[in-house]
């Protein structure tokens, strides 16, 4: 004995439509982590290899870069 039960499907335009809304909201505002990448390891270079016993005021110019290229993005560090 074979029955056939009928399912109810999601139709194709509203999983398109809540897919776009989520692409929508990631390409306005990007992830923290994958934006100014190449200002973040010249950074975190400077950071760590820094001689300065004041490693902060040695590779200020590198960091302020870092800030205004985040803040670019709408990110406030």
């Amino acid at each position: 004995m074979s029955s056939s039960i009928s399912m109810p499907s999601i139709a194709p335009q509203a999983l398109a439509g809540s897919a776009n809304t989520t692409a929508n909201a990631t390409v306005s505002k990007p992830k923290p982590c994958c934006v100014c990448k190449d200002e973040k390891a010249r950074r975190d270079d400077c950071m760590l290899f820094s001689k300065s016993t004041d490693p902060t005021s040695d590779c200020k110019p590198i960091i302020d870069q870092y800030k205004s290229c985040m803040a670019g993005f709408g990110f406030q560090i």
